[in-house]
């Protein structure tokens, strides 16, 4: 390194030094990370005599000294800073280094060492391990330069050999954690040289190697555990008095035991018991004491030496608990006769012991495991007896007690043995008090309550159900078997007042017998099994519906719900096929197909196929439902409604679009017909869903039509004249497009344009022009016809007629007269065309209303009109039939009179 360089790298890292010891906590890694950096790209042999280079790494060191309080930095953060502590003073260099600067060396390296080591970073460890060792080596070379009789120099030998002893076992540490077992051998044959001129690290040394053997056994390398064990005990033996103690050696034997039983316990087998005795020698204990039971047993021992193993645990005043666990032991390995004999042993020498029941429920329990229900029994009501006679068991074996009871209970309960299951359940009753309120007590009545019901005893189930209220009234559990009750009975009243609690309780949190926090569906399914309940029972129709639309109400679990949905459909429609007169099911069918739109809506686990199904079932009921309704236009339009949302669910086909086309259609349909019905019809609520249903046809229709349909399909016929009827009821100028929109269409029928003119002027709908319009397109399609329909020609004239005719003196004017004589004049060629087919009448109105304009014209003064339009009105006197000939003479002589006074009118006018 150039000077220059060397200035920039000292001037850098004595920076960044500064800085850390300024910097935050938080914020000090950015500048480890660069010190790190900086220093670890040097080069080992690299030496920078500037004093700074040693200031900067003694401040670091003592940096991280101050901060290895806690977790004020992390394992790899202080790694790091000492890692470049370290670094730094191996760089400075001295012309005659002192046995404190070596040391100081020696502790930075074996520290930094150390670090790495606990950050498993085992090649930076084995470096700075290994500079400790070589500072050490020459340390005590220069010691050893010395005269060798100073006092302070053997202590100063006796301190570097310390130091070494600790290095190499942190050498043999990281050669163990990489898998160099014999390389770890080989440091702790030498730290076994240094103990023989230090021996006062035996104990050091003897639990270094206990440590390698615990974790050889943790990594089931039970070959190494056993040599590292063997090595802590030979060492900590070989000096008593600087040894860990006969209890630690104690201990490394019974692990050595244990590592020999679990290696190979038939190929061991002698050096396992030899262990474990030893170790019961160096130091007894009732873990040893049971730990020589196991290698008995596991060994295949015969009774006798096993035997006289249980004698020594008793004589060595263990536990109740240790005694216990060894019962259990021996009857893991199939001892039975032992365990039973041990066991009355056992009670006997702890017949005084508070703790006894827990032995007694012990007894029990094994005995019924073995089968042996009579000798169980009685014992179950030897303690019983002993319960109510001072001799109370402890919580603790009660309780385990009462799980055993309830156990065999629940396993006869399932095999249908329902009698035998009641006197399990009753023996746990004896130990609660009169009067004891307890949840544990409740679910135990709720228990028994089940098993009445199984047996028919419907008093003793409702007894037992009382008392389980008593002690618990807020359970649903206890509601259910209220209701249940009640639907054996067949007392709809009670099971529906018990649905209603349990839909009330189902919607706090729910509480599983053991009082731990059940699953958010445990309310539902137990809803659900109300249901299925009501419904096995003949005549519980009324019960069923209830429960499954709680169920429905509650259940928060989307399929749960649409089974129940289907469920209850089923149910209505079976329970109302013969029903003609009552419709107030369909009330009830269409709230339930409402939640059922919600439930398939709504986000959740449905696959898609399940959704269509769920979506596809409902709306084919919808749309059957809508077809039962021709007289419940309401409920007709809610159904189709419904069916087509439904539909918008499933995936689009051809046949699914048809469906929701014609579900559009009469949903707009029975929107118009309530609306015309309606006694308020100013009401426009109506007609705006008609024209929401319209709108969302054309979208479906579109679709459709783009994937082929056939010429004739009047649905965009019907679309327009349900679109022009309700914008002309709500005064909507769009309405004069739709018309235009009929007129485009390639075939339009004259009888839609005569329905549009009917509803153009249909109150509160006034549209004289459109009227007037559509008549005029009906009437040249009628005359287009090979054989013209002369009625409805006749037909539109007259209406034509009717709206064109002035009504007073400020209507009349040239055009108006213009257009009306033309509709006259219609009318007569229809009637000349087929004089015997046109009605008499109506060629009485028409002649009547020519005449009439012609007077209107005369009083107006426009007297050549008036002769125009008189004698329009005597051409129709022709074509009357059996009036002709009195309307003749009658129109004659009026006809003459009218041309006199026009003649006299007219000359008064010149």
């Amino acid at each position: 390194m150039e000077a220059f360089e060397m200035e920039e790298f000292i001037s850098t890292v004595k920076c960044l030094t500064e800085n850390l010891q300024q910097k935050d906590l938080t914020d000090c890694d950015e500048v480890i990370e660069k010190l790190f950096s900086e220093v670890s790209g040097l080069d080992s042999f690299l030496k920078i005599p500037d004093p700074q280079i040693q200031e900067c790494a003694v401040q670091l060191w003592n940096w991280a000294v101050t901060k290895n309080v806690g977790n004020a930095i992390t394992a790899i953060q202080k790694a790091k800073v000492r890692h470049v502590a370290c670094n730094l003073l191996y760089c400075f260099e001295s012309d005659s280094p002192t046995e404190g600067a070596f040391r100081k060396q020696i502790l930075m390296a074996s520290k930094a060492g150390r670090a790495w080591l606990n950050c498993k970073n085992f090649q930076m460890a084995d470096h700075f391990l290994r500079l400790a060792v070589k500072s050490l080596e020459t340390l005590y070379r220069q010691l050893t330069s010395r005269a060798n009789d100073e006092p302070d120099i053997l202590s100063s030998k006796a301190d570097v050999e310390k130091d070494l002893l600790r290095i190499l076992s942190c050498q043999a540490e990281s050669a163990i954690a990489q898998g160099n077992n014999q390389e770890a051998i080989v440091f702790i044959e030498r730290c076994k040289d240094i103990l023989l001129r230090l021996p006062n690290e035996t104990a050091y040394l003897s639990v270094v190697c206990y440590n390698f053997g615990i974790e050889a056994y943790n990594l089931t390398k039970f070959e190494d555990s056993a040599f590292w064990l063997s090595q802590s005990y030979d060492i900590g033996k070989a000096n008593m008095k600087y040894g860990p103690g006969s209890e630690a050696l104690a201990k490394v034997l019974r692990l050595l035991a244990t590592c020999y039983l679990e290696w190979d316990c038939e190929k061991f087998q002698e050096k396992a018991l030899n262990t474990v005795s030893l170790a019961n020698k160096e130091c007894v204990t009732p873990f040893g004491l049971y730990l020589k039971i196991r290698i008995l047993l596991r060994c295949r021992a015969p009774d006798s030496p096993v035997r006289a193993g249980l004698n020594e645990m008793l004589e060595s005043k263990v536990s109740l608990d240790m005694c216990l666990n060894t019962v259990r032991l021996l009857m893991s390995e199939n001892r039975e006769v032992l365990a039973f004999e041990y066991l009355k042993t056992v009670c006997q020498h702890f017949e005084s012991s508070p703790s006894l029941g827990t032995a007694l429920v012990l007894h029990i329990e094994l005995l019924l495991q073995r089968g042996k229900v009579l000798l169980s029994r009685q014992k179950i009501e030897d303690v019983i007896t002993g319960h109510y006679t001072g001799k109370q068991l402890a919580p603790e074996a009660l309780t385990s007690l009462h799980i055993i009871l309830w156990d065999q209970a629940s396993k006869h309960y399932e095999d249908d043995n329902y009698s035998e299951a009641l006197q399990w359940y009753d023996y746990s009753l004896s130990f609660f008090k009169a009067g004891q309120m307890d949840q544990n007590l409740s679910k135990l009545q709720r228990n028994r309550a089940s098993c009445f019901l199984k047996l028919k005893q419907l008093e003793k189930a409702k007894e037992a159900a009382k008392e389980a209220e008593r002690s618990d009234p807020d359970s649903i559990f206890t509601q259910f078997i209220v209701y249940k009750i009640a639907v054996q009975e067949s007392n709809a009243e009670k099971a529906a007042e018990a649905l209603s609690a349990m839909a009330l309780l189902s919607k706090n949190p729910v509480f599983s017998e053991d009082r731990l926090l059940a699953s958010q569906t445990a309310a539902s399914n137990l809803l659900s099994l109300a249901a299925q309940i009501a419904l096995e029972q003949n005549g519980q129709q009324e019960t069923a519906i209830k429960a499954l639309e709680v169920l429905c109400e509650n259940s928060k679990e989307e399929v749960q719900v649409l089974i129940a949905l289907r469920c209850l459909v089923r149910l209505v429609l079976s329970t109302n096929q013969n029903s003609t007169n009552d419709s107030s099911h369909l009330d009830v069918l269409l709230s339930y197909l409402k939640m059922a739109l919600q439930a398939v809506s709504h986000p959740s686990s449905l696959t898609v196929e399940q959704r269509t199904d769920q979506a596809n079932w409902f709306r084919k009921i919808a749309w059957n439902l809508a077809l039962q309704c021709e007289s419940k236009l309401d409920r007709m339009k809610d159904f189709y409604t419904l069916s087509y949302q439904l539909s918008q669910l499933c995936p689009p086909d051809r046949t699914l679009l048809v469906a929701q086309r014609t579900c559009l259609l009469m949903a707009a349909d029975a929107s118009l017909e309530l609306y015309r019905k309606s006694p308020h019809s100013a009401q426009t609520e109506e007609l705006t869903q008609t024209l929401e249903s319209i709108q969302t046809c054309w979208e479906v229709w579109k679709t459709l039509k783009a994937s082929g349909s056939s010429p004739k399909d009047p649905t965009e016929t019907m679309l327009l004249l349900y679109e022009f009827e309700a914008r002309a009821k709500l005064n909507d100028p769009k309405v004069e497009t739709i018309l235009e929109s009929v007129l485009e269409l390639e075939t339009v029928e004259t009888k839609v344009l005569e329905s549009m003119a009917a509803l153009a002027m249909e109150p509160p709908a006034h549209y004289p022009l459109l009227c007037k319009k559509a008549l005029r397109a009906s009437l040249s399609l009628h005359k287009k016809q090979p054989q013209a329909d002369l009625a409805h020609c006749s037909k539109c004239v007259h209406t034509l007629i009717k709206l064109s005719l002035p009504r007073g003196v400020s209507e009349v004017g040239p055009q108006v007269l213009h257009e009306v004589w033309d509709y006259f004049q219609e009318a007569l060629s229809i009637i000349a065309a087929a004089p015997d087919d046109f009605a008499e009448m109506e060629t009485v109105w028409l002649l009547t209303h020519a005449w009439n304009t012609g007077i209107l014209l005369y009083n107006l003064t426009q007297y050549a009109e008036a002769e125009k339009w008189f004698g329009l009105a005597m051409k129709f006197v022709q074509y009357l039939g059996s009036l002709q000939e009195s309307y003749a003479k009658q129109m004659s002589g009026r006809y003459s009179e009218v041309l006199d006074r026009l003649d006299t009118a007219k000359r008064s006018c010149y």
